[in-house]
């Protein structure tokens, strides 16, 4: 017998549709992913998921899976590798394995864009981010640095200018791509400074950011510039590669109508993989209790 409801993806938005699915009664399968717990597992302190003034990102993750597996939610924790979403009952594979479902709710998340430094890496979550609405906060009257030139890099650096004392923009081109309304919101403000023609080479620090390596493309000089944290404003790449050619999907994020529906009728998507835009643990927690509810509404019209 096929499961009632499959869900891929173990971050905030699949947990939350596992919690209600479990609840009504629909014995959710969770397939997990290569990161259980998605993105949060990498954050460090999160001040603003309702309900904790201050918890580790892990530990949080970890909360929301024993309230899901508390109500019967059953996990896997592997990667889901191929599905098939062209015949009933859906096929999902985990390895050689083909599970089947009558309704599937796709909540892979995204990942950051990185520049793909070493020491970058070490430092993710010790002054390194990809999200000023979620770290923001621990950087008041620090410098920042923010990587990028379209308008999420301007939004962020305006956003970080409520903390820090300084932000940088640093851009490798001589021109910013992003709308000539955000270059002037972004280049009226004090608080910001740019650095055109120059990409970050390296991060420096032991424990903590303490500064950025910066490596000017037209003259091949190369500075050490003092900061204490290095934000990543180079896009999101969605986690749907397993999906080209089962759903309809826009510039790479699960396209949806009416809120949570794919392409497929019985497939729904939640979370950063269907939101280029809001991209937080608490909207994406929304979005999947409102798949769950728009699941349970499809399966009870297949009895």
């Amino acid at each position: 017998m096929p499961h009632k409801l499959i869900i891929i993806g173990s971050g905030p938005a699949g947990l939350a549709a596992a919690i209600y699915g479990a609840r009504a009664e629909l014995r959710p399968l969770v397939i997990s992913g290569s990161v259980p717990g998605g993105q949060l597992t990498e954050t460090s302190a999160v001040e603003n998921f309702p309900g904790f003034i201050s918890i580790q990102g892990p530990e949080l993750m970890q909360k929301i899976r024993e309230h899901a597996a508390a109500f019967g939610t059953k996990f896997i924790d592997a990667q889901a590798t191929k599905v098939d979403f062209k015949t009933r009952p859906f096929k999902i594979w985990v390895g050689e394995e083909a599970l089947e479902a009558q309704a599937v709710i796709v909540a892979t998340g995204a990942k950051a864009k990185w520049l793909g430094l070493a020491n970058e890496q070490r430092l993710q979550g010790k002054g390194v981010s990809a999200c000023a609405t979620c770290d923001g906060f621990f950087f008041k009257n620090q410098s920042v640095v923010v990587v990028g030139g379209g308008d999420t890099a301007m939004e962020e650096a305006n956003f970080l200018t409520k903390f820090a004392s300084q932000v940088t923009i640093i851009h490798r081109s001589a021109e910013f791509r992003a709308s000539k309304i955000m270059q002037e919101r972004a280049l009226k403000n004090p608080k910001i400074q740019v650095k055109y023609n120059s990409e970050v080479v390296d991060v420096l620090g032991q424990d903590r950011v303490e500064g950025v390596k910066i490596k000017n493309s037209q003259t091949g000089e190369v500075e050490d510039f003092p900061c204490q944290g290095l934000f990543l404003a180079i896009g999101h790449k969605p986690s749907t590669e397993i999906f080209e050619g089962q759903l309809e999907l826009d510039h790479g994020y699960v396209k949806v109508h009416d809120l949570t529906k794919t392409s497929v009728e019985g497939v729904f998507a939640a979370g950063d993989v269907q939101d280029p835009r809001y991209r937080q643990a608490v909207t994406s927690a929304g979005t999947g209790v409102m798949a769950l509810l728009d699941a349970e509404k499809y399966l009870a019209g297949l009895e």
